[in-house]
C-alpha cells in the first residue's frame, strides 16, 4: 500500500511507486495478494492514513486473511501499533521492509554487522510496541514475524549493550579492509565502481564485463555487499570493478550510516560509473535519489563534476523514447546508451573508461637496460608501452603511467 500524496511531493509516479513497493515486498518471498495506492490529502497523527481508509481496509484484510500489511511511508511507532490494532496484523512501514530486505541478502560477516546494528537502532525506538496478539517468530530480524514477548521486554540498556559491542566489531572488520586496499595499492589497479539505483541492472553489466558469478536476477536488493573484480581493458590494462548495493529513495538514515563502511569502496574509487535504468518510469527521480545519497557521503565535488552515466535497459525502449536516449548520449560524452543483457553499447562504455583512465595519466620517455627484464616486464605490466625501440644494450619506450606508478618506477623499479 503506498499513500498517493507523498509520491506527488516527490516528482515520481505513484504507481511506479506502488510497483517498487510491490517489487520491494516480493524480494522477501512474501505473496502481495492485494496492493493499492491510497490517496493521503492530510496525514494523522495517529493512524497515517485517515479513519475511513483504516476502516475499508480492515474489511480487506479480513475478508483475505492478511498477516502483513506494508505501509510503503515512515510510521510513527504509535501509528504502527494502532494501525496494527486496527488491522489485527502485522504491520511494517518502508524502513522496517528494508531493514528486512538487507537482513535476507547480506551474505558477508560486514554486511550483517551492519544490519544488525541497523535494525536494532530502529528496533530501540520502537520498544513501546504492544504484541499480544502476534507472539509467532519467524525469523529475520523480528518485524517480519513480530518481536514476540521476549523482544518487546528486552530493555534499551540491553540493545544498547549489543549496539556498542557491534560498533566495535564493525572497527575491527573496518581495519582489516583498509589492509586488504593497501595491499591493493602495492599493485594500484584503478578501482571503477558501480553504483545505482537498485533493480537498475549493475549486477547483470558487472557479470557481461568481468564473466563472473554474481547473483544477477529481476530483483530488487538482489546485490548488498561489495563485490570486486579485475577487468582487462580493450587498452591492455587492468582494472578493478566493484559492484555496490542497489540505492533507494527514503533509504532509512540508520542504513545510511551502517552501511558507510561498505560503500567506502564508491569513496576511494577512481571513476565512479551510475548505472541507470532508463526505461523506468521514474529514471529522472531515481537519478536524483542515487546523486542525493553519493552527495551525503561527501562525493560533492564528484557528483558536480558529472559521473558516467550508463544508460541501460536500451533494449525496452523503441521508436522516439530510443532515439531520444541515444541523442542524449551524443550531446553528453559521458553518457552511454547500454543494453547489459543483449552487450549493446558495452564496447563504447569500455572505450569511454579507458579514455578517461588515459587522461590522468603520464606520457614518459624510459630507457631501461635490455638486462633488466624485470623492470621492462613491470613496464609493461603496469602501463600502456606506446612505443618501443631497441639499441645494443637498452630498451627506449615509451609508456603512459599513472602518476603514482611513474613515482615508483623512479624509485624502485624492481618491485
Amino acid at each position: 500500500m503506498h499513500p498517493a500524496q507523498r509520491a506527488a511531493d516527490a516528482g515520481r509516479h505513484p504507481e511506479a511507486r506502488l510497483a517498487e513497493a510491490v517489487g520491494l515486498t516480493e524480494a522477501i518471498d512474501v505473496a502481495v495478494v492485494a496492493a493499492e495506492v491510497v490517496p493521503l490529502p492530510k496525514p494523522r497523527p495517529a493512524t497515517l492514513l485517515g479513519l475511513g481508509t483504516v476502516e475499508r481496509l480492515a474489511a480487506l484484510v479480513k475478508e483475505r486473511e492478511v498477516e502483513l500489511v506494508v505501509v510503503d511511508a515512515h510510521l510513527s511507532p504509535v501509528q504502527q501499533r494502532n494501525l496494527e490494532r486496527a488491522w489485527d496484523a502485522k504491520v511494517i512501514d518502508r524502513t522496517g521492509l528494508i531493514l528486512e530486505i538487507f537482513g535476507a541478502r547480506a551474505r558477508t560477516r560486514e554486511g550483517r554487522l551492519q544490519v544488525e546494528l541497523a535494525a536494532l537502532s530502529y528496533q530501540r525506538s520502537r520498544l513501546v510496541r504492544s504484541w499480544t496478539h502476534l507472539e509467532r517468530q519467524r525469523g529475520g530480524f523480528g518485524f517480519m514475524g513480530g518481536p514476540g514477548e521476549t523482544q518487546i521486554e528486552a530493555d534499551r540498556r540491553q540493545i544498547g549493550d549489543r549496539i556498542v559491542r557491534l560498533k566495535k566489531d564493525l572497527e575491527e572488520t573496518k581495519r582489516t579492509r583498509e589492509l586488504h586496499r593497501k595491499a591493493r595499492r602495492r599493485v594500484p589497479y584503478p578501482v571503477v565502481a558501480l553504483v545505482g539505483y537498485t533493480n537498475a541492472g549493475k549486477s547483470t553489466l558487472f557479470n557481461v564485463l568481468t564473466r563472473a558469478e554474481v547473483v544477477a536476477r529481476d530483483q530488487l536488493f538482489a546485490t548488498l555487499d561489495p563485490t570486486m573484480r579485475a577487468l582487462r581493458m580493450p587498452s591492455g590494462r587492468t582494472v578493478i570493478l566493484s559492484d555496490t548495493v542497489g540505492f533507494v529513495s527514503d533509504l532509512p538514515h540508520e542504513l545510511v550510516a551502517a552501511f558507510r563502511a561498505t560503500l567506502e569502496e564508491v569513496l576511494e574509487a577512481d571513476i565512479i560509473v551510475h548505472v541507470r535504468d532508463v526505461a523506468h518510469p521514474d529514471s529522472g527521480a531515481q537519478r536524483t535519489d542515487v546523486e542525493s545519497v553519493l552527495r551525503e557521503l561527501g562525493l560533492i565535488e564528484v557528483v558536480d563534476r558529472g559521473l558516467v552515466e550508463v544508460l541501460n535497459k536500451i533494449d525496452l525502449l523503441h521508436g522516439a523514447e530510443r532515439e531520444e536516449v541515444v541523442n542524449q548520449a551524443l550531446r553528453e560524452p559521458n553518457k552511454v546508451p547500454v543494453s547489459a543483457v543483449t552487450g549493446d553499447g558495452l564496447e563504447a562504455l569500455l572505450g569511454l573508461l579507458d579514455g578517461l583512465l588515459a587522461a590522468e595519466r603520464l606520457v614518459l620517455d624510459v630507457d631501461v637496460l635490455l638486462s633488466d627484464g624485470a623492470a621492462i616486464a613491470w613496464l609493461y605490466r603496469h602501463g600502456e608501452v606506446l612505443r618501443r625501440s631497441d639499441d645494443e644494450h637498452q630498451a627506449h619506450l615509451l609508456v603512459r603511467l599513472d602518476a603514482a606508478d611513474a613515482a615508483r618506477f623512479s624509485r624502485e623499479p624492481k618491485e
